[in-house]
């Protein structure tokens, strides 16, 4: 079978890596194409997958998505008809792909785990021939959406197939220049890109305040976030390994899901900040107590923890996922 992923945003690399390697193992052609945006082709490269940049991100605006959606999609029905024929199509909530899709008659699949991103799913669900998502979010939230009948869902959380077969590599350390004798937080910027993250969070603003000054490594999702950061933390030049970063932290403040998700898959403490309308994932995550919402900066404690040597981790087969990913 000859599969065509796209990938729109750098999480999104971590999660369709394993399933990539399952469909290559099993005999399957795949062909990544991605959009420049955050550190989705570092990530790319970082991970050896070879593919093809086609666009970038044209700004938070429903009018700016818009006009970006046609773009990108035109794109890529040039990519696909030049390098086609394919067999099916797999995105993580890339409207891009669906819409190319659907113009090329490609069987699509799209995934995601967080259920308000409206403009998004509208598309998504109703071009896409199946709908792959946790089985914490409620089939039901997506009919709005034209879902019904299409959706497929999956044990745990994406992270925990993502991260199966992930050990932490203590390079990272080094390469930050941080004392492991010491605290460490990893802090993750907002999605303000994002359609349904449209507003400034000054909640995280004063978590920065709060950690300046510790071996606190920020990770912005933008160069202008970057600019606005200041002095008296940690901010990397260049993609680095995130997953360890976070596996060796001792606390995760995240206004973001997948960073979240992966600090309470690999055991690191983490609060969250998003300040949009929770998802399912996320109230069933707060309700178990392996997530917590911040409302004050205050809250936040930057100790040392104990480790387990993550005998408590969840580790779910990738191979089950590339299952239901495929049309």
């Amino acid at each position: 079978m000859r599969i065509w992923v796209d990938v729109t945003n750098s999480p999104h690399v971590v999660v369709l890596a394993p399933v990539i390697a399952c469909w290559r193992a099993q005999g399957h052609d795949v062909a990544i194409t991605a959009r420049d945006f955050a550190q989705t082709l570092g990530l790319l490269e970082r991970y050896g997958l070879d593919h093809t940049a086609i666009g970038r991100h044209r700004g938070a605006g429903l009018a700016a998505k818009a006009r970006g959606l046609a773009a990108r999609s035109r794109a890529l029905v040039r990519w696909a008809r030049r390098h086609g024929p394919f067999d099916a199509a797999v995105g993580h909530g890339s409207n891009d792909q669906t819409v190319a899709a659907r113009v090329l008659g490609i069987p699509a699949t799209t995934t995601f785990d967080y259920e308000w991103a409206t403009f998004q799913h509208h598309i998504n669900c109703r071009l896409a021939r199946a709908v792959v998502v946790p089985e914490l979010l409620p089939a039901e939230r997506l009919d709005r959406y034209g879902a019904r009948g299409k959706v497929r869902r999956y044990p745990g959380l994406k992270e925990e197939y993502a991260l199966a077969d992930f050990e932490p590599d203590p390079a990272v350390l080094d390469e930050l220049g941080l004392d492991p004798a010491q605290p460490i937080a990893v802090v993750r910027t907002p999605a303000e890109m994002s359609a349904y993250h449209r507003f400034e969070n000054a909640l995280f603003r004063d978590v920065l305040d709060r950690l300046r000054g510790t071996q606190t490594v920020v990770l912005p999702r933008t160069p202008q976030q970057r600019e606005e950061i200041g002095a008296g933390l940690i901010v990397p030049d260049r993609v680095v390994d995130t997953q360890s970063l976070i596996a060796y932290a001792d606390l995760v403040v995240s206004a973001g899901g997948t960073m979240n998700r992966e600090a309470v898959a690999l055991g690191t403490p983490v609060w969250t900040t998003f300040q949009g309308r929770p998802g399912a994932v996320d109230d069933a995550l707060v309700a178990a107590g392996r997530l917590r919402r911040l409302t004050s900066p205050d809250e936040i404690e930057l100790v040392k923890r104990p480790r387990d040597g993550g005998a408590g981790r969840a580790r779910r087969d990738p191979a089950l996922l590339a299952g239901l990913l495929l049309p």
